[in-house]
Formats: structure tokens, C-alpha cells, sequence
């Protein structure tokens, strides 16, 4: 997926009222495992010290970034406070 340079900075309590398509945006798998590892180092951050980190992804509208906890992972989504949920395959990256 191409990464536009213009990123949105939008507060965790927007992202309910975001609509995802069901495209995956990275395009291989060694970026998949990298974001997936990320993801859950910043979970262990977040619930072990409540660090926040930076998650940019996409919605149908164009590229977005989040300051915030990780709560938890599942198989498809990111869990944030409030369970506020990002679809896994949304995500472009994460950083500390």
C-alpha cells in the first residue's frame, strides 16, 4: 500500500466512526511478522508500564495516526482502551 504523505493525527475516540476495508496494506510476509512483533511489544508496554505508541493505518478515507496504549491483539484486530478496535490488516506501523 502507498503510504500518502499526508497523515491525519486523529484522538482514539474517533476511530470508532472510521469505516476499514478489508484489504491487507502491507505486501509481504516479513512485514506482516515485523508488525506483528511490534504490536506485541507494544502491548507488553501498555499494559506493563501503560506506554503509549504511535499506530499509523489506513481507513477508507486515506492514512491515519493514533497516540495510545495496546490493550491487547487477537488474530484480526488491535485492541485499545475503551475496546476500540483497529482490524490487524489496516495497520501500516508502529512506533515507540
Amino acid at each position: 500500500m502507498e503510504v500518502h504523505d499526508r497523515i491525519e493525527h486523529i484522538k482514539k475516540e474517533q476511530i470508532q466512526f472510521l469505516h476499514f476495508p478489508h484489504q491487507e496494506v502491507l505486501d509481504n510476509k516479513r512485514e506482516k511478522r515485523n508488525r506483528y512483533q511490534k504490536l506485541k511489544r507494544a502491548m507488553s508496554l501498555g499494559n506493563l508500564e501503560h506506554v503509549k505508541v504511535k499506530i499509523v493505518f489506513a481507513d477508507d478515507e486515506g492514512t491515519k495516526e493514533v497516540e495510545t496504549t495496546v490493550w491487547g491483539i487477537t488474530e484480526r484486530s488491535v485492541i485499545l482502551k475503551q475496546s476500540t478496535v483497529i482490524p490487524l490488516e489496516r495497520i501500516i506501523s508502529i512506533n515507540n
